[in-house]
C-alpha cells in the first residue's frame, strides 16, 4: 500500500479575508470581495470592477527589505506560505520541496516598465527580472526557511494552483520529498490584461460574478494567494504533526480542443474528474461536495455542468462556486478553492454561490444558494480549468488515523 498524503498547514490571502479563519468566516457569511477598482485608473477602460485584496501588509509576513523586492503576486504567495508553514510546524530541509503556481506572474510590472520606457523615457529598474519571474517567490521562501529540496514552478493558466498540488503529490509519491510547500500567487489587475480579456468576451460587462445564473455574462478578475503543506502520512506522524485533512487524489488532463474555449460537452473535464476519483479510490457516490470552477462565463459554466453531470448523473452531490465572492483569482484560485473544500470537511458548512439568483436550466446541478448550507462532508472535489484546455481535479477527505 502506498503512503497516504496529508495536509498539515494552510494559508490564504484573498479579497474576502487574509488568513484561513477570516477567509472562511467571511466566505460562509456571504461577504463579497468585488468592488470598484482602486489600484489603477479605469477611466479609459471598459472594466471598472474587480476583486482586490484589501488590508494586506506584507511586512506582517516578511522582512521590510524582502517586501520591497517582491511584486504583489509574489508577496501574496509568500504570505500564504508563511501562514501554512507556521500552522504545520514544518522545518526546512533537503527532504522538503516547493511547488509555486502562477498563471500570469510578472505581467503587471512588465506592462508598467514598458510604459516607463516608451512614454516617460525612463529605464527598467534593476530588479525587474526577479520581480517578473514566476519562480522567485519560491526562491525567496526557500532562502528564508532553508528549504533545499526540489523546487518547481507551474504555469498552466487558471488550473495552475490545482496542478501545483498534483505536482507536489507526484514529488511525495516518487520519494523525492517527504513534505512539499505548495504556494500560489496572482495580482494582474492591470489595463493590458483587463483589455485583453474584455476583447475575447471573458469579463463581465456589469462587474458582477454570477456563476451558473441565467444572466451571467463573464467573470470578474480577482487576486490573492494560497498555500498548502503536503506531507506523506508517515513523515507527518514521525514528527508529531496534526493533519487537517487527507489529499486523496489528483489529476490533470487537456481538452485538446481550443486555446481559450472549453470543449462544449465537457468531455475533458469529465475525464479529469474520473481520473482523480480513480486515484483516490472512490466512486462518485463517495463525494459529498464539489467546488466548481464556475467562472460565470456562458460557455464555461455549461461545459463544466455537462462534465459534472456526466460523472455524477442524478447523485445529489452539492455544488457551489465561490467566485461570486472572490472573483476569479486565476492560478491562485485552484489552491484557495481546495482550502475551501478542506474547511467544508472540517466545519460541515458549504459556502454559498453568491450571484446565483436564477439557475440556468442548462446547468442542472445541486447548487447552494445565497446562504451557506450545513451538511456533513467526508470527501470533496475541487475543479479548476484554464485556457489551453487545462483541467485539474483535486480530491480531499476527512482525516482519520
Amino acid at each position: 500500500m502506498r503512503d497516504g498524503i496529508v495536509i498539515t498547514g494552510m494559508g490564504v490571502v484573498t479579497p474576502v479575508g487574509i488568513g484561513v479563519d477570516t477567509y472562511w468566516e467571511n466566505l460562509t457569511a456571504g461577504v463579497c470581495g468585488i468592488g470598484e477598482i482602486t489600484q489603477i485608473d479605469t477611466t479609459a477602460l471598459p472594466i471598472h470592477r474587480a476583486a482586490e485584496v484589501h488590508g494586506f501588509h506584507p511586512k506582517d509576513f516578511m522582512p521590510t527589505r524582502l517586501a520591497l523586492d517582491l511584486e504583489p503576486y509574489q508577496q501574496y504567495a509568500y504570505a500564504a506560505a508563511e501562514q501554512a508553514l507556521a500552522q504545520s510546524g514544518l522545518q526546512g530541509s533537503t527532504r522538503v520541496g516547493i511547488v509555486m503556481a502562477t498563471a500570469l506572474h510578472g505581467l503587471t510590472i512588465i506592462t508598467k516598465t514598458q510604459t516607463r520606457i516608451d512614454v516617460r523615457g525612463q529605464s527598467a529598474e534593476p530588479k525587474l527580472l526577479t520581480k517578473c519571474m514566476g519562480n522567485l517567490a519560491a526562491c525567496q521562501f526557500s532562502i528564508m526557511h532553508q528549504i533545499t529540496g526540489p523546487s518547481l514552478t507551474v504555469s498552466t493558466a487558471c488550473s495552475s494552483g490545482g496542478d501545483a498540488i498534483t505536482m507536489g503529490t507526484m514529488l511525495l509519491r516518487s520519494g523525492m520529498a517527504d513534505a512539499v510547500v505548495v504556494m500560489a500567487g496572482e495580482a494582474a489587475i492591470c489595463p493590458a490584461f483587463l483589455q485583453s480579456l474584455d476583447k475575447v468576451g471573458a469579463l463581465s460587462a456589469t462587474g458582477e460574478s454570477r456563476p451558473f445564473d441565467v444572466t451571467r455574462n463573464g467573470f470578474v478578475t480577482g487576486e490573492g494567494g494560497g498555500a498548502l503543506i503536503l506531507e506523506t502520512e508517515s513523515a507527518a506522524n514521525a514528527r508529531g504533526a496534526k493533519p487537517l485533512a487527507r489529499l486523496l487524489g489528483a489529476a490533470n488532463n487537456t481538452d485538446a480542443y481550443h486555446p481559450v474555449s472549453p470543449a462544449p460537452n465537457g468531455a475533458g473535464a469529465a475525464a479529469c474528474i474520473r481520473l482523480a476519483l480513480a486515484d483516490a479510490g472512490l466512486t462518485p457516490e463517495g463525494i459529498d461536495y464539489l467546488n466548481a470552477h464556475g467562472t460565470a462565463t456562458v460557455k464555461g459554466d455549461i461545459a463544466e455542468a455537462c462534465a459534472i453531470r456526466a460523472v455524477f448523473g442524478d447523485l445529489p452531490v452539492t455544488v457551489s462556486s465561490t467566485k461570486g465572492a472572490t472573483g476569479h483569482m486565476m492560478g491562485a484560485g485552484g489552491l484557495t478553492e481546495v482550502i475551501t473544500c478542506v474547511q467544508a470537511i472540517r466545519t460541515g458548512l458549504l459556502p454559498p454561490s453568491l450571484g446565483l439568483t436564477e439557475q440556468d436550466p442548462e446547468c442542472p446541478l445541486h447548487l447552494t444558494g445565497p446562504t451557506a448550507v450545513q451538511q456533513p462532508v467526508h470527501a470533496a472535489i475541487s475543479n479548476a480549468m484554464g485556457f489551453g484546455g487545462q483541467n485539474s481535479c483535486i480530491v480531499v477527505g476527512r482525516y482519520q488515523e
